[in-house]
C-alpha cells in the first residue's frame, strides 16, 4: 500500500517514514503543500497523511482542492492544534480522519488502517485466488503447502497481483506503486522480486502461478 506523507518538520517526517515502512507501507514524503497537491494529482496512492500547517499551501487547502477535483483518496489530517473547531473544519472539508500531535504510533497505524479499509477494493482482510490466501493484517501468504510472511515489497506486489487476478499488470506500474516515482531503482528489480515470489508460490503448492506477458508485465492465474 502506497501512502503520501506531507509533513514539513523533517525529523518528524523521517521518523514517520521509518515507522510506516517498518509496517509494510511504501511512503513518498514531501515537505510543503504544493508538492503534496502535485504528487496526489499526478500519482497513484492508497491514502495520504497531510499536516495542516505547511509552507506554500496549507493542508486544508490541499484537501479542498483535491475534493473539488473529484478525488476520493482517504486523507488523514495531522495538526499540532487541538481545538474542536480545527477538527470540524478538517472533517467538513472532506478529511476522512484527524489526528492531533503528539500521537502514539499505534493510534496512527490504527487510523490509517481504518480509513483505507473504507475503500471498496481494500475492504477484504484476506485476498484469495484459488487455494492461495494473502492476509493483509499480518502479510502472510498461505496455501496447502504452508505459509510464509512476506517482506514489504513482496507483500505489495502480491497484493496487486491477487487484487487483479488474471489481469496483466505492467512492469512500470509495479515500479511506480511499490518503489515510488522518485526511486532510482531500475526496472529489472521487478523481475528479481517476481522470480522470488514464483519460488515461494511453488513451495505453497496452491496451484497458482505468475505468468509473464512478454514486454508488458505479469499476471496471477490459478490452475483450472
Amino acid at each position: 500500500m502506497r501512502l503520501l506523507l506531507a509533513e514539513d518538520e523533517q525529523m518528524l517526517s523521517d521518523a514517520l517514514v521509518e515507522i510506516l515502512t517498518h509496517h509494510n507501507y511504501s511512503v513518498d514524503a514531501v515537505y510543503n503543500g504544493q508538492d503534496a497537491l502535485d504528487y496526489l494529482e499526478n500519482g497513484n496512492y492508497d491514502g495520504a497523511i497531510l499536516d495542516i500547517m505547511m509552507p506554500k499551501l496549507d493542508g486544508l487547502t490541499v484537501l479542498r482542492r483535491l475534493r473539488a477535483g473529484g478525488s476520493t483518496i482517504p486523507i488523514l489530517m495531522l495538526t499540532a492544534k487541538s481545538e474542536i473547531d480545527d477538527r470540524v473544519t478538517g472533517l467538513d472539508s472532506g478529511a476522512d480522519d484527524y489526528l492531533t500531535k503528539p500521537f502514539a504510533t499505534k493510534e496512527l497505524l490504527a487510523r490509517i488502517r481504518s480509513m483505507t479499509r473504507r475503500q471498496p477494493e481494500l475492504q477484504d482482510t484476506v485476498l484469495r485466488v484459488g487455494a492461495l490466501a494473502l492476509d493483509r493484517t499480518d502479510y502472510v501468504l498461505s496455501g496447502p503447502g504452508g505459509s510464509i510472511r512476506l517482506s514489504n515489497r513482496e507483500f505489495q506486489m502480491m497484493e496487486m497481483l491477487m487484487g487483479n487476478s488474471r489481469q496483466v499488470i505492467p512492469t512500470e506500474r509495479f515500479l511506480e506503486k511499490v518503489w515510488g516515482y522518485d526511486s532510482e531503482a531500475e526496472i529489472n528489480v521487478v523481475w528479481v522480486y517476481i522470480s522470488g515470489l514464483r519460488k515461494k508460490l511453488l513451495g505453497l503448492d496452491a496451484g497458482v502461478q505468475i505468468r509473464a506477458a512478454r514486454g508488458v508485465g505479469y499476471s496471477l492465474e490459478a490452475s483450472v
